[in-house]
């Protein structure tokens, strides 16, 4: 049966490429969103599409409204993905690069090619919305001259031509995307699926308390594998604490949550699942 799978951007975007990763082997149809919030909601008017959302990247560090988002929806973590970010600069057939007049891009994919758009001086930088929405419009108003920075799915998707790829400055630059659904379409999938991994956020009752959690979380053997922390609107000085935790005994994990429950307020699993694999 064919998997739904909203995301934010349309086809050929990172997103669509760690949908595509992470589904793989499975016959999958993109639901393109205009924003993140708009996937959660698309997922509430129908429950049996699942989401795909970029949480952090190794260089821009985490989308902290994301998190918000996954939290207030009530809809679940059911697996992640790591994609190494791979960046192509991307125009119309039978362009030379030396005629490339403009550069178009999402702000933070030309950050991550700053050294190779030095080697274009005569090249305008202009920033756009998305990656594969500048290919697309490119494509589509037959700009010569023109080029985009984005993924080599977009320039397969929308007739362009690689005029050179890998052109990120840093090669270490990955995406960890999460997979989300509806809590029943999330019992369902992941039963009987084997769980090393757990999404959870809490508030803190007093100041200083975050030390013994993360003591008790240690006697625990849980491996805290992230921490962000967020302030709480309108509750000054107080904050929401994301973590992730890695296990290798499921039963212990569970102690440890019972543990340090009553050291917390607003306890939530925003999921539990298995360690996601990282794209090479």
């Amino acid at each position: 049966m064919k998997k739904k799978v909203a995301i934010q951007g349309i086809a050929g975007s990172y997103h669509d490429i760690a949908a595509r990763n992470y589904f793989e082997g499975e016959e999958i149809e993109i639901i393109g969103c205009n924003t993140f919030r708009d996937v959660i909601s698309t997922i509430k008017k129908d429950p049996s599409i699942l989401g795909m959302m970029a949480i952090e990247n190794t260089i821009a560090g985490s989308l902290l409204q994301n998190h918000e988002l996954i939290r207030e929806s009530g809809l679940q973590v059911i697996g992640e993905y790591k994609l190494r970010i791979s960046h192509s600069l991307v125009a119309l057939p039978g362009t030379n690069i030396h005629d490339v007049k403009e550069v178009n891009s999402h702000p933070i994919a030309l950050m991550q090619c700053t050294d190779f758009l030095d080697t274009l001086p005569n090249a305008k930088v202009v920033e756009k919305e998305d990656t594969a929405m500048s290919a697309r419009w490119i494509s589509e108003n037959q700009l010569k001259g023109h080029a985009a920075i984005c993924g080599k799915l977009a320039a397969q998707i929308y007739n362009m031509e690689v005029l050179a790829e890998g052109i990120e400055t840093n090669k270490r630059n990955f995406t960890r995307f999460l997979a989300i659904a509806d809590r029943w379409t999330a019992d369902e999938m992941l039963k009987g699926e084997d769980k090393n991994k757990a999404s959870v956020v809490f508030a803190l009752p007093t100041a200083g308390s975050l030390s013994k959690v993360l003591s008790v979380l240690s006697f625990y053997d849980m491996n805290l594998s992230k921490i962000q922390s967020l302030p709480i609107i309108g509750r000054e000085w107080e904050y929401l604490f994301y973590i992730n935790l890695t296990f290798t005994d499921y039963l212990r994990y569970k102690q440890a949550l019972d543990a340090i429950r009553p050291l917390t307020k607003d306890l939530k699993i925003l999921g539990e699942y298995a360690e996601g694999k990282q794209s090479v």
